[in-house]
C-alpha cells in the first residue's frame, strides 16, 4: 500500500558519478536532497577502468572542478600514479590522467556526501516517477513510499534493466554483480519517454601475485604531479606513485579469439545494444583491424591494498575458459589467475536530444537526466552533466534561468551540445577533435572559462574566487612587465640562446616578444629577468601559452565571434516548419524533432545542409519584416 514519506526539494536516482556531482551541487545550492541508490557500496563505484582523465577527460574533470564540483578534489586525494598524455604534442591536447585507489576514492566521496547537511543518502530502488499535468511531482520506491519533490534528476548508469553477458551465460546484474533495476524503464516508458539499448563492457581483474611483471615494460607515473584541482598545488599532493605495466596480444592471443567468435554474445546475436566505437572490446579489435599483428595491453593496479589489476584494453564477453586461455597466451600473463572475468553489460538509455541544454526532459518540466542514462560512456562525461543537472534543477526550483555552456566556453558545452542537438547512436565518448576551438578549450585555463560562473552560480566559495583572482591579476602584471623588460645583446643573454638551439640576437628585444620562440621558456631567463616576481608554475604556464600562442588565439577569437553571432539568432518559438516550402524533407524532420533555439544550434544538426540554413534564415528575416511592419502600421 502506497505512503507518503517525505516531502524535499529534489531527488537523484542513482548514486554513480552523474549522481554524486548532481546530489552535491544541489546540497551545496541550498537544496534538501535524497539520492536514491541501489547499493551504498556501490556510489562512486568505478565498476571499469580505474583510473580518472585522460584524453579530452582530463579537461573535463578540470572543468568540474572549476565550476565547484568534487571529482577533481577527490581524485587528488586518492590517486596513485599521475600522468600527463599528450606531451609531445601542443598544450590543447594535454590531458591529465590519474591511475586511482577505487576502495579509497569511493570511501572519500561517500565521505563527502555524508558531510552534506542537505543532503540525506538512502539505499533504495526506485520504481517509477510521478507526473502532473506534465510536470514532475514525486517518485515512488519499490516498497511503495511515495516522495515528493520539485525535481528529479534521474542518473542510472548502465543499472537500467541490465543485463551482464560472460559467453552463452547472462543474467540481469549491474555491473560486478550488482543489482539491476528493473522496475523504473517500465515507468519512463509509460511517461512517453522512448529507451533503447546500448551496451558496454569490462576486461577481466587478474591476481597481481600470478603475474610475471619481468616480462612487461614498466610505466612509471611523472616526476611532477599536476593537480586536477585548481585548489591544489603540486606539493599539496605529491606522494609516491605505483607503477603500470605494458604488454601485448600477439597473433596466437587472436587465433584464440577467432576460434571462438561463435561463443561471443557480441557475434551471436544474444547482445542487442550498441557499443562504444572508441573503447571495443578485445574481439571488436581482432576482428574490425586484422592487419595488426599485437595490441597494447596496460595492467593497472586497482588500489594499494588489493592483488586485483585491472587488464586495460582486454575488454570481453568470450565465455570464461577462452578469457583465461586468451589471457595466459599474453607475454607476462602465462600463470596469470582470473580474480573476475570480464562481461559485457547491456542496459536501458534514453533519446538524448528529447533533452534541453540545460538538460531538462522537454516535455516534461523539472525532470532531468545526466550521464549514461542519456547515452554517453565515462565517468567524467557523466559527473559533468551531474553537475549541470544538479546546478540547473536548483536553478529551476528557485525560478531562475538555466546555467548553459556554450561550445566555446568548455568541454562540457561541447559534450551537452553534441547529445542534445546531434544526438548519439552509441555510446558517446569525450574527443579532443569534438572541440572546434579546443586551443582555447585547454585543460590549464579552465579556471579562467568557468570560475566566474561557478561563483555567479554559488558552487565556487569566495576564498577559492579570490585566489582565482590573484592568479589572474598576476599574469596580467607579468605579461605587461614582460613587454618592459627589454634585453639587449650581452653576452649572458646570447649564452643562452644558444644553449637552448635558438638564433642569437642582432639588436635588443623585449622579453615578451623573444618568449614567442617556441624554445624558449620562461625560467631560462632567470639570470637577465632578476626582477620577476615569485610566481607559481601554473601561472607561468599560462603565461608562457598565452605568448607563444598569441596569434592562433586572436583567430580562434575571431571564429568564437562568428560563432556568438549565430548563437544569438534566434529562431522565432513555435516555427512551422511545415511553411518553409525550400527546406529538404530530411532537413524539415530533424528541425521538428529537435526544435533549436538558435540558428547556430539548427546547423549542427545532422541532416540540416548550409542550404537549409540559408533558407531558414531568409525565411525568418520575412517573419521578421512582417511583424515589424505589422507593428509600425499599429503606432
Amino acid at each position: 500500500m502506497d505512503y507518503i514519506a517525505e516531502k524535499v526539494d529534489a531527488i537523484v536516482i542513482g548514486g554513480g558519478h552523474a549522481g554524486c556531482e548532481a546530489a552535491l551541487s544541489l546540497a551545496r545550492l541550498g537544496k534538501k536532497t535524497i539520492m536514491f541508490c541501489l547499493n551504498i557500496e556501490a556510489i562512486a563505484k568505478m565498476p571499469c577502468n580505474p583510473n580518472i582523465g585522460g584524453t579530452s577527460k582530463g579537461h573535463l574533470v578540470k572543468e568540474i572542478d572549476a565550476l565547484g564540483g568534487e571529482m577533481g578534489k577527490v581524485i587528488d586525494k586518492t590517486y596513485i600514479q599521475s600522468k600527463m598524455l599528450n606531451t609531445s604534442k601542443g598544450p590543447a591536447v594535454h590531458s591529465l590522467r590519474a591511475q586511482a585507489d577505487k576502495v579509497k576514492y569511493h570511501k572519500e566521496m561517500l565521505r563527502v556526501l555524508e558531510s552534506e547537511s542537505n543532503l540525506i543518502i538512502k539505499q533504495q530502488e526506485v520504481a517509477s516517477i510521478l507526473i502532473e499535468n506534465c510536470q514532475i511531482i514525486g517518485i515512488k520506491t519499490v516498497t511503495d513510499a511515495i516522495y515528493f519533490t520539485k525535481a528529479v534528476i534521474v542518473c542510472t548508469g548502465t543499472y537500467l534493466k541490465s543485463k551482464v553477458f560472460i559467453g552463452e551465460f547472462s543474467e540481469h546484474s549491474g555491473p560486478d554483480g550488482l543489482k539491476s533495476s528493473l522496475h523504473l524503464s517500465d515507468s519512463l516508458t509509460n511517461n512517453g519517454i522512448f529507451l533503447r539499448r546500448f551496451k558496454t563492457g569490462t576486461p577481466a581483474r587478474v591476481d597481481k601475485r600470478t603475474i610475471n611483471f619481468d616480462e612487461m615494460e614498466e610505466q612509471f607515473g611523472d616526476d611532477k604531479v599536476t593537480p586536477f584541482s585548481f585548489l591544489n598545488l603540486e606539493n599539496d599532493i605529491k606522494k609516491d606513485q605505483i607503477s603500470c605495466f605494458l604488454t601485448y596480444t600477439n597473433e596466437n592471443t587472436h587465433q584464440i579469439i577467432r576460434d571462438n567468435l561463435d561463443r561471443s554474445p557480441l557475434y551471436s546475436g544474444q547482445i542487442e545494444g550498441i557499443g562504444p566505437r572508441y573503447c571495443p572490446s578485445i574481439e571488436d579489435k581482432v576482428v574490425r583491424f586484422s592487419d595488426k599483428s599485437r595490441h597494447q595491453i596496460f595492467i593497472e593496479p586497482e588500489g594499494l591494498d588489493t592483488n586485483e589489476m585491472y587488464v586495460q584494453g582486454m575488454s570481453s564477453s568470450l565465455p570464461e575458459d577462452v578469457q583465461i586461455k586468451m589471457l595466459r597466451s599474453v607475454k607476462g600473463l602465462e600463470k596469470v589467475e582470473v580474480i573476475r572475468g570480464g562481461y559485457a553489460i547491456e542496459y536501458d538509455c534514453i533519446n538524448s536530444t528529447t533533452l534541453l541544454h540545460s538538460l531538462e526532459h522537454k516535455t516534461i518540466s523539472g525532470l532531468f537526466f545526466a550521464g549514461q542514462i542519456n547515452g554517453s560512456s565515462g565517468y567524467e562525461e557523466a559527473a559533468a552533466q551531474g553537475l549541470v543537472a544538479g546546478i540547473n534543477a536548483a536553478l529551476k526550483i528557485d525560478g531562475n534561468e538555466p546555467m548553459i555552456i556554450d561550445r566555446s566556453e568548455g568541454y562540457i558545452g561541447v559534450l551537452i551540445d553534441d547529445l542534445v542537438i546531434k544526438g548519439t547512436n552509441e555510446p558517446y565518448r569525450m574527443l579532443t577533435s569534438r572541440a572546434e576551438y579546443r586551443l582555447l578549450l585547454r585543460q590549464d585555463n579552465a579556471d579562467f572559462r568557468l570560475r566566474a560562473i561557478g561563483y555567479k552560480v554559488g558552487l565556487v566559495s569566495e576564498d577559492a574566487y579570490n585566489k582565482f583572482l590573484l592568479k589572474k591579476e598576476e599574469i596580467e602584471l607579468e605579461i605587461e612587465r614582460l613587454k618592459k623588460v627589454f634585453l639587449g645583446t650581452t653576452k649572458t643573454v646570447q649564452e643562452i640562446l644558444i644553449s637552448k638551439n635558438s638564433a642569437p640576437l642582432i639588436s635588443g628585444i623585449s622579453l615578451y616578444e623573444l618568449l614567442k620562440r617556441p624554445e624558449l621558456n620562461y625560467k631560462d631567463f632567470d639570470l637577465v629577468n632578476l626582477d620577476r616576481p615569485k610566481l607559481t608554475d601554473q601561472v607561468i604556464e599560462q603565461i608562457e601559452i598565452m605568448l607563444k600562442y598569441e596569434g592562433y588565439i586572436k583567430r580562434q577569437l575571431i571564429q568564437i565571434e562568428q560563432f556568438k553571432k549565430l548563437e544569438n539568432k534566434i529562431i522565432p518559438e513555435n516555427l512551422n516548419y511545415e511553411k518553409v516550402s525550400s527546406l529538404r524533407n530530411e532537413a524539415r524532420q530533424k528541425l521538428l524533432e529537435i526544435n533549436p533555439k538558435s540558428i547556430g544550434a539548427a546547423s549542427r544538426i545532422s541532416g540540416v545542409s548550409p542550404a537549409d540554413i540559408s533558407v531558414l534564415l531568409v525565411y525568418i528575416e520575412q517573419i521578421n519584416r512582417m511583424r515589424r511592419a505589422t507593428n509600425e502600421s499599429i503606432s
